[in-house]
């Protein structure tokens, strides 16, 4: 077969390997790449890191497609199965503007005039701030309302106030949740921040769009958004002091006593005019021009035939707390303490359950009345999965009062409370997960609705933010075997579901909590595995390396065959990654070395065959690399005969598929594609429709084996 390989489109491919599609089929694709670099330029070839060696390998393996044909035929298939090509974003959307948004036409010129300026090579980047409730997410919002038809494209929004912790999501987090935003699919999200970019920016360039990040944190969560295409605007939104971003700022001031009039009698409604015009000139004397102080005011004038006395000194030095102290007044005593207990520990998303645990309730219904009663007032925000959060500044206000009204000892206890409570949910959700797994801990014996492994997956994906605020409040509360657990609970979810973004953070400090409180080392090595395989999927190759050789380590201490097994496995898949096949091999060699001392009477001996099958697997697929392809194939034969159901054994149909395609690229490799041909055609009826990405991966290997059996 006769191909010629644009040394352009090369480039782009070596660029997006290891930087594509996220999981088994990236890995399958990267892993090919990396067999064919090895074939082309006859020596091993590890995976480079940044885009300049990758772009100099494109130059050498150009060089030699060009003396050579039929492998440029080969690279020219590989680079047709690859990932689908970049489409235009679709999905996205801003929420809706406040029905009472008031007088913000200067704010909105302002940023209308970045938006619609001569472009001049210069990126449209505005940065919209101000103090807590100035309503700086209204005014993104209705700018996105009033200008539809200029951003045709979409209109995306990214909220980063519901990430755990005080400096918010990391800035490959944030890519990965606005290209989550602009429709890409899960499994089609690159590993790495700079794939991440890479593919922001193809999504967006030539199009029309408007992309709003609010509630930013840091420079480096929108650095890398900044575009560098003439008709998309970054708007940058930040409740408090301005970041240090080149952009057109845009402040946003309080309301002039006009406009706060004008908003205070739109939301209290006409037929309260009466109290409105009685109550008006101390409530703006009180919320000095703040929008969510007069919005909080302008309802209780609407619920209430009178309005408490308030005492204007203390608004004035901070209207949203003043307007947070005057809603506690409309709540019972119990309600007030259970919103300032269940602030203190800065919870994403706030359940029943949770806040009775802080306020020591054994009634979680109660609970539920006293959190719909706090939101009617305005002290927490509805959101859409029937749970809560509060305003940053509302919580500070709460978390406040609590230390002042209740004591350090009452507040660590209902923090501690919360902990224990999240740990019991999350242990039992894991179990759930992962029933048979013996990396996950057991479930307490305390009352829990059981779950199916589904429902634990839901339960942890919707815990995660929690629990990895978790983490360092138990750590803060010494509550280390607390931390530790509910990172180790985390296990379920980044293996099944990724979430590697979220859990990361949960996992470096749980990591540095083990070293630095003399933790059981078998626990310290299940923490650095769960560490290493995250980092490992987020493409941070060294990182991951390290926390694989921290986890053999400790397990070792801990004298552990299973664990040391299993972690030198996982090293061994982190050099396959980045084309270090005679490494992997070894490793692979030396975790099933392991494995076999692991005999009559030691933990896992029930599961020893399966394992033994999987790093016969990895060992097939480390010698497809080395190009030793006849023993790759006795291998990988090997271990579809086990995942088939040999002797007796119940069969593993994904794990027979992966085993499949394995041999199938095997077999293509050695040049017996009609084998290979139908090994795909077993693997492809192994698959259900949920495995759409193997099967696209399939369907191209398919067409590679079709093209050279001609």
């Amino acid at each position: 077969m006769l191909e010629v390989v644009a040394l352009s489109a090369l480039t782009t491919f070596l660029l997006g390997v290891g930087n594509g599609a996220a999981g088994e089929v990236g890995k399958n694709l990267t892993l090919s790449a990396g067999t064919l670099v090895r074939r082309a330029l006859g020596r091993e070839t590890p995976l480079p890191a940044g885009a300049a060696d990758r772009q100099a390998l494109a130059g050498r393996l150009y060089a030699r497609l060009a003396r050579d044909p039929q492998q440029a035929g080969e690279w020219a298939l590989l680079m047709e199965s690859g990932p689908d090509r970049v489409t235009a974003p679709s999905g996205g959307g801003m929420p809706p503007a406040p029905w009472a948004f008031t007088n913000r036409q200067k704010v909105l010129k302002q940023l209308m005039g970045e938006a619609t300026r001569p472009w001049e090579a210069r990126p449209r980047v505005a940065l919209l701030s101000g103090p807590p409730g100035s309503g700086t997410t209204s005014v993104a919002t209705r700018l996105g309302a009033e200008h539809r038809d200029r951003f045709p494209d979409g209109q995306f929004y990214v909220d980063l106030r519901d990430a755990s912790g005080t400096s918010g999501p990391e800035p490959a987090a944030v890519l990965l949740r606005l290209l989550r935003e602009m429709g890409v699919e899960p499994d089609e999200v690159p590993p790495t921040e700079s794939g991440r970019e890479r593919l922001y920016r193809q999504l967006t360039a030539g199009r029309k769009a408007l992309v709003v990040i609010d509630h930013t944190t840091s420079l480096a969560q929108v650095r890398g958004l900044v575009p560098a295409t003439p008709d998309v605007f970054l708007l940058v939104v930040v409740s408090g002091p301005p970041l240090l971003l080149e952009a057109e700022r845009v402040a946003v001031p309080p309301l002039t006593d006009r406009y706060a009039k004008q908003m205070v009698r739109k939301v209290a409604g006409p037929e309260n005019a009466a109290r409105v015009k009685a109550h008006l000139p101390e409530v703006l004397d009180r919320c000095q021009g703040n929008p969510l102080a007069l919005h909080a005011q302008a309802l209780m004038l609407a619920r209430e035939s009178d309005a408490p006395p308030q005492r204007a000194e203390a608004w004035r030095q901070n209207p949203v707390r003043g307007a947070a102290q005057h809603a506690s007044l409309r709540l019972g005593p119990e309600a007030v303490r259970l919103c300032r207990l269940t602030a203190l520990g800065g919870w994403p998303a706030i359940s029943a359950g949770i806040a009775a645990a802080a306020a020591g309730l054994d009634d979680e219904s109660k609970a539920a009345r006293m959190l719909a009663e706090a939101a009617d007032v305005e002290l927490l925000e509805r959101l859409p999965d029937m749970r809560y959060r509060f305003r940053p500044e509302v919580r500070r206000h709460l978390a406040d009062a609590a230390a002042s009204e209740y004591g350090v000892q009452e507040c660590s206890d209902a923090v501690v409370r919360v902990l224990d409570a999240l740990l019991g949910r999350v242990l039992h959700a894991a179990h759930a997960a992962l029933p048979e797994s013996w990396r996950t801990e057991p479930a307490p014996e305390t009352p829990e609705n059981p779950h199916s492994e589904s429902d634990g997956i839901a339960v942890l994906a919707a815990e995660v933010a929690n629990v990895v605020q978790a983490v360092p409040l138990a750590e803060e509360q010494r509550q280390i075997t607390t931390a530790l657990s509910l990172a180790r609970a985390l296990w379920p979810l980044q293996l099944k579901a990724g979430h590697w973004d979220e859990v990361l953070p949960a996992l470096r400090v749980a990591t540095r909590c083990a070293e630095e409180n003399d933790a059981d080392p078998r626990t310290a090595g299940a923490l650095y595995f769960q560490l290493a395989h995250c980092l490992g999927e987020l493409g941070r190759w060294e990182q991951a390396t390290r926390a694989a050789q921290a986890a053999v380590t400790h397990e070792r201490a801990a004298q552990h065959l299973r664990g040391a097994a299993s972690s030198v496995e996982l090293l061994g898949l982190l050099s396959l990654n980045r084309w270090l096949y005679e490494e992997a091999h070894e490793s692979f060699l030396e975790a099933e070395r392991i494995y076999r001392r692991i005999t009559s009477g030691h933990e896992g001996r029930a599961d020893l065959p399966r394992a033994l099958a999987l790093v016969e697997r990895h060992q097939g697929r480390a010698l497809r690399g080395l190009g030793r392809l006849d023993e790759s194939r006795r291998r990988l034969e090997g271990a579809v005969r086990f995942f088939a159901g040999e002797a007796g054994r119940p069969a593993e149909a994904y794990n027979q598929a992966r085993a499949l395609t394995d041999l199938a690229e095997t077999l293509h490799d050695i040049g017996d594609d009609v084998e290979a041909l139908k090994k795909i055609t077993d693997a492809e009826a192994l698959l259900t429709p949920a495995a759409a990405p193997h099967l696209r991966y399939l369907a191209g290997l398919r067409r590679r084996c079709e093209a050279t059996a001609r």
